[in-house]
């Protein structure tokens, strides 16, 4: 079926390309009533099949470009990878706040300036307890409560345990953002500010690239780059190994330079799942904050004379 499905798209492409040549001979877009500008032949053919299904020599100087396709459609997206049950470990005594972890997944989702999918907190559970940072991403339960409130199923979870939004289904209603336990949803008030380029991509619901104004937006794992065998931006940019992703089916966990057999991590490191009591099942880990390697500075902190 994944073959059926490629080579359509595949067809498809060509067409298109070819539709574009054949509108390239001609002083006007047959789809638009748009002039096209003189472009001179630049003496290169290539042969391409053409909406009639005949095989045709084009100039490649009267070729357009064809936007790039989405490396898988849309119900393999939302299906998932089989065999696989995704987790995340956060090991916070090794979090010193760099961000770079925000940084990295901001870059690489293209998210509006202001907004973040990943929060890095300051906590402090009582007045002569010690504080810590908390990187706070999407926890991509098992039961999630966000799934189950949506109107039109454009939060879905897949079998492989990732929760995803898909935004050309998503109509703004913001029932998902008020379920969820753990604040991690954001909402596109206004139009995201992205390079053209970026802008007229097809919607991806694996890469949640382009966003759009008047949807919701959240960390999801980064699927796109999981499916190509690599980890999420979050995992590969942190400079002290706080995240390390993994397949719970293999109990493996990586950061990318160690690697962890994740039953003896969360068993030996004494590991526990946020508002474990809610029953949301998270997919996320947390390693307590014991024998850390950096102390605990808040720079806004100090930046802030009414905080100092």
């Amino acid at each position: 079926m994944k073959t059926n499905q490629n080579s359509r798209r595949d067809f498809l492409a060509t067409s298109l390309i070819a539709g574009a040549a054949l509108a390239g001979c001609s002083n006007k877009n047959p789809f638009t009533t748009e002039e096209i500008p003189d472009v001179k032949a630049s003496g290169e053919m290539v042969k391409l099949l053409s909406v009639d299904g005949e095989i045709i020599e084009v100039d490649k100087a009267f070729l357009k470009p064809v936007p790039t396709l989405p490396a898988v459609m849309n119900t393999e997206a939302r299906e998932g990878i089989t065999g696989k049950k995704f987790v995340m470990v956060i090991d916070l005594s090794r979090c010193k706040s760099v961000k770079k972890c925000q940084t990295a997944c901001n870059h690489m989702h293209h998210i509006h300036p202001g907004q973040n999918w990943i929060k890095v907190y300051p906590i402090q559970e009582a007045e002569h307890t010690a504080p810590y940072w908390q990187p706070t991403t999407c926890m991509h339960c098992d039961e999630p409560p966000c799934v189950k409130v949506c109107p039109v199923d454009a939060t879905f979870k897949r079998k492989d345990g990732i929760v995803l939004i898909d935004s050309d289904r998503c109509i703004g209603c913001r029932f998902c953002m008020a379920a969820c336990p753990y604040s991690t949803r954001v909402f596109n008030w206004e139009q995201p500010l992205l390079e053209k380029e970026i802008a007229e991509k097809p919607y991806s619901c694996e890469t949640s690239v382009p966003q759009k104004k008047g949807t919701v937006g959240k960390c999801d794992f980064c699927p796109d780059m999981v499916r190509q065998g690599n980890l999420p931006h979050c995992v590969s940019a942190c400079p002290n190994g706080v995240f390390m992703f993994g397949d719970i089916l293999e109990d493996t966990v990586t950061n990318g330079a160690e690697t962890f057999r994740f039953s003896e991590l969360i068993r030996d490191k004494a590991g526990y799942r946020l508002m474990e009591d809610l029953g949301t099942k998270p997919s996320v880990y947390y390693l307590p904050p014991v024998n850390r390697n950096f102390p605990f500075e808040n720079k806004e902190d100090a930046a802030d004379p009414k905080k100092g």
